[in-house]
């Protein structure tokens, strides 16, 4: 994944463009560049590594003033991190500039074509070739849309590409295919970028592009056609949040930022989602509830953090409707064959909305007549546009690129989901229903009331900030809560962490205990199938062996306290729901623990806020 901002208008293009990219910079910080169109030639900088790399180049040695310009900040793929794979890359006569997001897949072939043609490369990347092909192409064309339509028609693979041309200062042209790009239209100004970020500071209008398109922005102008010229659908939408949403706001840290906002976002998540008369109702749906009553089978589907949340749909989803409910990683789902039809419905889950396994999966469901819901948080993104039916979180902006508010965001949807189908179904009554989601609405204030007491979990963080090696045990739905906390630590603190399911304990995992070895310990809430007697017994056992036990257990538990060695009070909430309060004190801790070994908690090492290749 890597960041895009394009801008035409009468600013001063670089600060446009810099600030785009530092609000996107989440989305990759192997390298950053810009490249600007003034007096009929092309001017430019990059350097390898973070986004203040870049500031300081431009310190030292400034670009002219301009009001047209594109830039890049980069995950890497092909090639390695360095000043020399950076974007933009030039063309040989260096009158054209392009930046891009994703894999060119057939690139190789074309280097070899190109190569023959008498072009020397100067990178490692794939997107160097596309410079290359796009001045190929200007030499049948004085037409910049054009030429970049016939280059977009030999490419293969999934991409983003924004060009500049110094031969034409006032335009700016854009090309997607499985890969996010999106125009925001102004006065007497127009941008692209990766995601609304890029600009919001400017403008909240937005327009969404559909697959193969591509895109020409002049100060006053937008067209949009498909790769061979024809004129193309688009869709307008205001996005509902503002510049401040995307800064820190007096955090040190973006994902501080993020934890603190989980209260609105679950608030958010669940506004406007019953009617009058108490029912539950998802204006986003697309489905019907004759088209809902025929699913015999549900299947949820997602990558990382949101997979954990997709298994604790599947424990609602299954208590409440009586549908069979699978889970599936996105990028083993269409490899595996599963059996689909018409009455299997599929969810997926993605904060983005542009995981290109997520995406995959999704149009392999489709083609197995299945029918795909996708919740997402992200307005415009492909994959609510590419399912039958959406369900909008309401999370806002998430730039940490560890997962916080999009995940408990994430749960809230899912309980809504398995809700409506109960409710469609018959499977919950009216009231059975107003009581759950009146527990559901307690949440914001239990969450509230873990970040308040999020002191002791910082305290404990830094008393363990030596530790190589952590383990996370859970029970039902806490098992993914401890899943999701191992995975918090490893991508952050970059030591050995591991979530298991308590009950596994025994079958292998307990040989990992040793003296001193940090255990989190997720207790479910009494009364429901002696689960939390089980896990109190899970305690003894490792606490027996030398580990030092962390316990999260609900208030009034006493059980778990001769062999809690530090306890975790949580906001007594039915088992279902107990995730949305209990993950909290993980994510402050493995964020606390890795701010004590300093490390870049926004950024950590070698991830990206979305995979956008396969």
């Amino acid at each position: 994944m890597c960041g895009i901002v394009g801008y035409v208008g009468e600013r001063s293009a670089e600060d446009v463009v810099i600030g785009g990219l530092r609000r996107m910079e989440y989305r990759g910080y192997d390298s950053a560049g810009i490249a600007l169109v003034l007096d009929g030639k092309i001017v430019s900088a990059k350097k390898a590594g973070k986004l203040t790399n870049l500031d300081a180049e431009l310190a030292a040695h400034p670009l002219p003033q301009a009001n047209t310009g594109i830039g890049h900040t980069r995950w890497a793929t092909h090639g390695a991190p360095n000043d020399r794979n950076a974007h933009p890359h030039l063309d040989q006569t260096g009158q054209v500039a392009v930046v891009h997001n994703g894999i060119i897949e057939n690139f190789a072939k074309l280097r070899t074509e190109l190569e023959g043609l008498g072009y020397e490369m100067v990178s490692e990347t794939d997107t160097e070739i596309v410079a290359h092909l796009l001045q190929e192409a200007l030499k049948s064309t004085d037409d910049l849309s054009d030429a970049v339509r016939a280059v977009c028609r030999r490419l293969e693979g999934a991409f983003t590409l924004v060009f500049c041309d110094a031969r034409h200062p006032d335009v700016v042209v854009g090309a997607r295919r499985n890969s996010p790009l999106v125009v925001g239209r102004g006065e007497g100004e127009n941008f692209l970028g990766s995601d609304v970020a890029a600009f919001i500071e400017y403008t909240r209008e937005a327009i969404e592009l559909g697959q193969d398109q591509v895109v020409t922005i002049t100060p006053n102008d937008i067209v949009v056609t498909d790769f061979n010229g024809n004129p193309a659908e688009t869709k307008d939408y205001h996005v509902d949040w503002d510049v401040s949403a995307a800064e820190k706001g007096g955090f040190d840290w973006f994902m501080l930022k993020e934890i603190d906002e989980q209260p609105r976002a679950v608030a958010d998540t669940l506004l406007g989602r019953h009617s009058v008369d108490g029912r539950l109702q998802l204006d986003e749906m697309r489905l019907s509830d004759d088209e809902l009553r025929e699913v015999d089978k549900i299947i949820v589907i997602a990558c990382g953090t949101s997979f954990y949340a997709a298994m604790v749909a599947k424990y609602a989803i299954e208590h409440w409707t009586r549908i069979p409910c699978e889970v599936e990683l996105a990028s083993e789902f269409r490899y595996r064959d599963p059996i689909l039809d018409k009455s299997t419905l599929v969810v997926t889950i993605s904060q983005s909305g542009e995981t290109m396994d997520t995406i995959m999966a999704i149009r392999y469901a489709r083609q197995q007549r299945a029918r795909v819901l996708s919740i997402c948080n992200t307005n415009g993104s492909t994959i609510p546009r590419e399912s039958d039916a959406v369900l909008y979180t309401h999370a806002g902006p998430e730039i940490a690129v560890a997962s916080t508010k999009g995940f408990l965001s994430q749960i809230v949807a899912c309980y809504l989901l398995a809700l409506y189908v109960a409710q469609v179904k018959g499977t919950k009554y009216g009231d059975e229903i107003a009581s759950i989601l009146a527990e559901i609405q307690k949440l914001p204030a239990g969450i509230q009331r873990m970040l308040d007491e999020g002191d002791q979990v910082r305290k404990l963080a830094t008393e363990l900030a030596g530790s190589r090696s952590i383990l996370f045990l859970g029970r039902h739905v806490g098992y993914p809560v401890a899943l999701e906390g191992a995975l918090k630590l490893k991508e952050l603190a970059y030591i050995h962490a591991e979530g298991f399911a308590a009950g596994e304990l025994k079958h292998g995992p307990i040989a990992l205990v040793e003296e001193g070895l940090p255990v989190f310990v997720v207790v479910p809430p009494k009364g429901r199938d002696q689960l939390q007697e089980k896990t109190v017994s899970s305690i003894q056992e490792i606490r027996a062996r030398g580990a030092r036990t962390i316990v999260l257990a609900e208030d009034g538990d006493e059980d778990v306290v001769p062999y809690a060695d530090h306890l975790i009070r949580l906001p007594k909430v039915p088992t279902l729901l107990q995730p949305l309060v209990a993950t909290v004190p993980l994510q402050i801790f493995a964020c606390e623990f890795a701010n004590q070994l300093g490390h870049d908690i926004d950024q950590p090492r070698n991830l990206a806020k979305s995979v956008t290749v396969e």
